[in-house]
């Protein structure tokens, strides 16, 4: 295992692969600005896509036309899950946007598990996100509806993304499938974010390969060698992280302060998601490297 890995404790990886996404996320929320959401996820992805194909050197024959078909999904979720949620970026704190997005495979995870507290557990959650998007607080017509939707839309596309990253882990070996579904999404969005070519300077190229490397390649790495030693239960308790380390994230690099509703709003969303995402069965790594 590279740099010493295997001696870290599991859930310090996690902790580390919860970190370098959501910092990777208020990276991206810097470039969005200067390039637009759709150019920002394109040179993301390109890179992203460039390094993974390098290291897994994906296989493309022996398999199905229905193998084809479940990567292709796979690649379609991926990108526009990115592409809404970089989106968002544009119009809410980055904290807001991650905990609006989370609804979406905790919702699904509660839906799959089928037990009364976990349905539970998602009322609370709703309750959460009325107070995190200040729908209680504030005049509905001062509302970012738009923001709001596009980062619940990413949170949809993420539960697809789960749903289909199982399936493509089944009909690929390793990481195959999500190399080529990561080429899939490249080439989708592409069309809509190469128009900013004109405007990838040195130091937006040096700013995309840092998203690159904090919201795929590191986190997909250490979660991968975490899961061999940790168990599902613990992986999705210290996942449920993620809201607050975005709010973290948010202050620290673009210094965006939440109320202190907001702040219990996101509390909601926490304990929610570690009630449920704590009593799954299994988990799957590349649940959390969504942003």
């Amino acid at each position: 295992m590279p740099f010493g890995a295997a001696r870290v404790p599991a859930p310090v990886l996690v902790l580390f692969a919860v970190l370098s996404v959501q910092f990777g996320g208020a990276l991206a929320a810097t470039l969005v600005p200067t390039i637009g959401a759709a150019g920002s996820v394109t040179l993301r992805l390109a890179i992203g896509t460039v390094i993974l194909l390098a290291v897994v050197r994906p296989t493309v024959r022996g398999h199905s036309r229905g193998d084809w078909t479940t990567v292709l999904l796979f690649g379609l979720a991926l990108g526009c899950m990115n592409w809404a949620f970089y989106a968002s970026l544009a119009r809410l704190p980055i904290g807001v946007a991650v905990t609006i997005e989370f609804i979406g495979p905790l919702t699904l995870t509660a839906v799959l598990s089928r037990r009364g507290k976990d349905a539970a557990a998602v009322v609370g959650a709703a309750v959460g996100v009325l107070l995190i998007s200040r729908a209680l607080s504030m005049p509905f017509a001062d509302l970012d509806l738009l923001g709001l939707g596009l980062a619940a839309t990413a949170g949809a596309c993420w539960a697809a993304y789960i749903v289909l990253s199982a399936r493509t882990g089944a009909a690929f070996s390793q990481l195959d499938g999500l190399a080529l579904a990561m080429v899939v999404s490249t080439v989708l969005v592409a069309p809509f974010g190469l128009g900013s070519v004109g405007q990838w300077t040195g130091e937006v190229l040096l700013k995309g390969l840092g998203i690159a490397v904090l919201s795929s390649v590191l986190p997909y790495s250490l979660e991968l060698l975490a899961l061999r030693r940790l168990s599902a239960q613990v992986f999705g308790i210290m996942l449920s992280l993620e809201p607050a380390v975005a709010a973290l994230a948010g202050l620290l690099v673009l210094h965006q302060r939440l109320t202190g509703w907001q702040l219990l709003g996101m509390a909601f969303v926490v304990g929610a998601s570690a009630l449920v995402m704590g009593g799954r069965e299994r988990a799957d790594p590349a649940e959390a490297a969504s942003t």
